[in-house]
């Protein structure tokens, strides 16, 4: 077999069982739409696989799966964990050594978690085993992109060997039930929003879990599913009656989740028209234009949406009547329970992140408080009693670090998440930064995403 070469349909398949009948200890490396896959053979098992989107994101998430079964694996740890082994760079790609490739650093900390006596062996062969399958299972989606065989080092202890047929057939099997729910899912990194219309009454809301709609708020359908402890798919059955009758509408993911391949390709053309129509009591004759979507496609959402849509030749942009009164309401948290979530206070003498933050927290229904006074925060902390401490690290008067170790000297604050919000995330900050109490890292500049990973790893 070719040394290196270009994805054509089905490679990634016929790619990974020629590798099942190999003798050497390599390691397949994949690119596709910026983002590298690496699966790890030796002598035609999988030894481990990953790839570059948020790697320690997805540790995370297992790990709080198996937390249900391990008490050991407590929040604390899998903080630590992040400090120690995640490195700055969130997209970083595995670094050659004399064309040979060392194991990625989300699985050199799952060893450490073993010889720490925090996780059985067995049960990391469990994890392993588990962050394959969801590894491989995007891989299979990959249409084009090109790939490379490089020896791989043998230094590293091996958790388990998997067979490669097995790990396929399940991958396949979840992926075509994936497919019951196209096209309107086509990835598990979209995020549910609740609505409601005239359609869908109130009392049909209870229905979902309480619990569900608290967190229905930017988390994607992956994340949730976390949060509930249940299977991904699962939720999703759940959730698709909701997502049919316009109860729960899907946004697309997130970067940089939005680079991995998707269920159903043509899903992100169905989502842009969705979202462009305003729904009535009535009927909408509307006129839409995109000509890329086949008309045999166009039937389902006209019959999801109820509307007339006009063959192909009449496409035009959409024209919608400026009298037009829309019955959607966006449906949160706050109009269910009548209370936010949860409190969270910023500390930060920039107006500009305070703001930012304050934006990106509030617009997904989270309490925010924002001081900008440093010397004067302690108090307020105190009094507001938040659930997590968004903690700017540089400030005039009184540093970050310097306001963490008075903060934590509460004991009120001993087990509250602070995070320290900073440009800076070298070695000697990690290490003064756990000194005093910190609890992790949000590198600036941020998106929304890389803020609510926080308030996932800390709050839910």
């Amino acid at each position: 077999m070719n040394n290196s070469g270009a994805f054509t349909k089905l490679r990634p398949l016929s790619l990974l069982r020629q590798l099942s009948n190999s003798s050497d200890s390599t390691c397949l490396q994949a690119l596709s739409n910026s983002v590298s896959w690496s699966i790890y053979l030796d002598q035609g098992k999988i030894t481990y696989a990953t790839h570059s989107v948020e790697p320690f994101d997805r540790l995370e998430r297992h790990l709080r799966r198996l937390s249900h079964k391990i008490p050991l694996l407590t929040s604390e740890v899998r903080v630590q964990l992040r400090l120690m082994f995640e490195p700055d760079s969130h997209s970083q790609l595995i670094e050659h050594d004399s064309n040979s490739i060392s194991y990625p650093p989300e699985y050199q900390a799952i060893s450490w978690l073993v010889s720490q006596q925090h996780l059985p062996s067995r049960q990391a062969a469990v994890l392993v085993e588990e962050l394959v399958k969801e590894v491989i299972e995007s891989f299979l989606l990959i249409k084009e992109g090109t790939y490379e065989l490089t020896e791989a080092l043998n230094r590293t202890p091996k958790n388990c060997r998997l067979d490669v047929d097995k790990i396929l057939e399940h991958c396949q099997a979840r992926l075509q039930k994936w497919q019951a729910f196209v096209p309107q899912i086509s990835s598990p990194y979209q995020r549910p929003y609740l609505l409601i219309n005239s359609k869908v009454e109130e009392k049909d809301l209870p229905n979902l879990q309480p619990h569900l709609t608290n967190w229905m708020k930017g988390f994607s359908l992956s994340h949730l599913a976390v949060i509930l402890n249940q299977d991904e798919i699962e939720l999703a059955g759940n959730l698709y009656p909701y997502i049919v009758k316009g109860a729960v509408m899907l946004h697309e993911p997130d970067p940089p989740f939005d680079k991995l391949p998707k269920i159903f390709e043509q899903r992100s053309l169905f989502s842009k028209l969705i979202a462009k129509l305003v729904r009535t009591k009535e009927k909408l004759s509307i006129t839409i234009n995109y000509p890329s979507i086949p008309q045999e496609n166009i039937a389902p959402v006209q019959r999801l949406l109820q509307i007339s849509i006009p063959p192909r030749e009449n496409f035009q942009e959409p024209t919608l009547s400026n009298n037009i009164n829309p019955t959607f309401q966006r449906v949160t948290a706050a109009t269910i329970t009548a209370e936010k979530v949860h409190k969270i206070v910023s500390v930060d003498d920039s107006p500009t992140i305070l703001k930012e933050i304050s934006y990106f927290l509030e617009n997904e229904n989270f309490s925010v408080v924002t001081i900008n006074d440093p010397i004067k925060a302690a108090l307020s902390i105190i009094r507001h009693k938040p659930d997590l401490i968004l903690l700017d690290l540089n400030m005039v008067g009184i540093d970050g670090y310097e306001l963490c170790r008075i903060i934590r000297n509460n004991l009120i604050f001993k087990n509250t998440p602070i995070i320290f919000v900073t440009a800076s995330k070298g070695i000697v900050d990690k290490v003064k930064a756990k000194l005093v109490g910190a609890s992790g890292y949000l590198t600036k500049p941020f998106t929304r995403a890389e803020l609510l990973k926080i308030v996932f790893m800390h709050l839910t």
